[in-house]
């Protein structure tokens, strides 16, 4: 069995953004609720001073706040699967916003309404399949959390398809966002696996995890820039 997880290399990150306009077009994200989010500051003191680029998107975490608060108010509409990844049921969301306010990574996003991807230009995307024939990731409705997903419909199509191998690797099986990066900030693939080319590039970058003193065991690594944050 897997455990799927992400490191993002924030001294190759140049800040393009390809990432997120991947995951909007992949997953409908839309402003109001987006699922990966670019953090930029700066660091350092004149004349040595750099930007550091941060993507945020969920953590699925070991230890997720998020569906330890749902399952204590005794909805349940948050699961963690057995390859690790944190998925939201819509149906049996009830709106309260709880998972957002105790997530320390701000990553539950509550969705007041939803919008077209693109106002005015047409569907695209994951707006031109039918609601009914979505993933059930995809089957949004209003006023309900939503997150990303590590693009479980993919990772579930390569499990379908017998072809776990190739996650990280295929575009058919690959989360958009990891696929677009043009300088390979990003890598996605099997914690379980030391043998695997995240685990090892997380070992040979001194890769973290942001935040341990919550206790909430993220999935996903960080390769920090010289002053970046964790």
């Amino acid at each position: 069995m897997a455990k799927f997880g992400r490191l993002i290399d924030t001294k190759r990150c140049m800040g393009c953004r390809s990432c997120l306009s991947a995951c909007a077009v992949e997953n409908h994200f839309t402003p109001d609720a987006q699922w990966n989010a670019m953090i930029e500051y700066e660091v350092g003191t004149y004349p040595e001073v750099h930007k550091i680029y941060q993507t945020m998107n969920c953590m699925h975490c070991e230890k997720p706040s998020c569906k330890a608060i749902c399952d204590k108010i005794g909805v349940k509409a948050i699961t963690k699967n057995e390859y690790g990844v944190v998925l939201f049921d819509y149906k049996k969301c009830i709106g309260c916003g709880y998972c957002a306010s105790v997530c320390p990574y701000g990553v539950p996003q509550m969705n007041t309404e939803l919008k077209p991807l693109n106002p005015g230009k047409g569907a695209q995307g994951m707006e031109t399949i039918a609601f009914a024939d979505r993933h059930p990731t995809h089957q949004k409705r209003a006023k309900a959390a939503e997150k990303c997903t590590f693009c479980w419909h993919k990772i579930e199509k390569a499990i379908k398809d017998g072809k776990q191998d190739r996650i990280g690797k295929d575009q058919d099986y690959t989360p958009a966002c990891d696929l677009v990066c043009p300088t390979q900030a990003r890598w996605f693939g099997d914690l379980d696996d030391p043998k695997s080319e995240i685990s090892m590039r997380i070992k040979a970058t001194n890769a973290v995890q942001l935040k341990t003193h919550f206790g909430n065991k993220p999935q996903v690594y960080y390769t920090l820039d010289k002053g970046a944050k964790s």
